[in-house]
């Protein structure tokens, strides 16, 4: 199988895992199909020679932030939520302005140019831990530094909202 069928393959597979996200009712269905569009998109990376990115994707994405939102869906125990019917009026109007919105995606995927890569710039190193760890401590250190301060702050922050005093009641 070549590798522009695997690509079309695994491009079909995380269009209708991405959309299981969203059409399935069961909360738990839909997160295990997130899990599976994150393994698809692993599997994207690692045609495109960046094995780096896909372990990284699989360990943070796939792995940490779906067991946190496996923990939440089955801490919540959304399963029971019933949602209120909508009126005819409202499924009208999400279906024309869902039908506006692929349309103008469409357009623009239309008018975009796709320039071929030339063999001779092409870089065996392009997907390297070694290359990535140049780019982002050369080019793109500020950046990279302004996002550790927001992390950082962002975890005092939860810390913060979720420490008890002594005596509060457990929720």
């Amino acid at each position: 199988m070549s590798a522009d069928k695997i690509w079309y393959l695994l491009t079909a597979l995380t269009i209708i895992f991405a959309l299981a996200v969203i059409l399935v009712r069961n909360p738990m269905y839909s997160v295990l199909c997130l899990v599976l569009t994150f393994l698809c998109l692993s599997c994207h990376y690692i045609l495109l020679n960046a094995q780096f990115l896909a372990v990284v994707n699989l360990i943070v994405y796939a792995g940490a932030i779906m067991v946190l939102f496996l923990f939440v869906v089955m801490f919540l125990n959304l399963r029971e939520y019933r949602e209120e019917t909508k009126s005819n009026l409202q499924k009208v109007a999400a279906f024309v302005v869902g039908i506006a919105i692929l349309g103008a995606i469409v357009m623009a995927v239309r008018r975009l140019q796709y320039p071929m890569p030339s063999p001779e710039k092409f870089d065996i190193r392009t997907g390297y831990v070694e290359v990535l760890g140049e780019t982002l401590f050369m080019d793109y250190l500020l950046p990279f530094e302004l996002v550790t301060i927001l992390f950082f702050v962002a975890m005092v922050g939860a810390v913060m909202l979720g420490k008890r005093e002594k005596g509060e009641r457990h929720f």
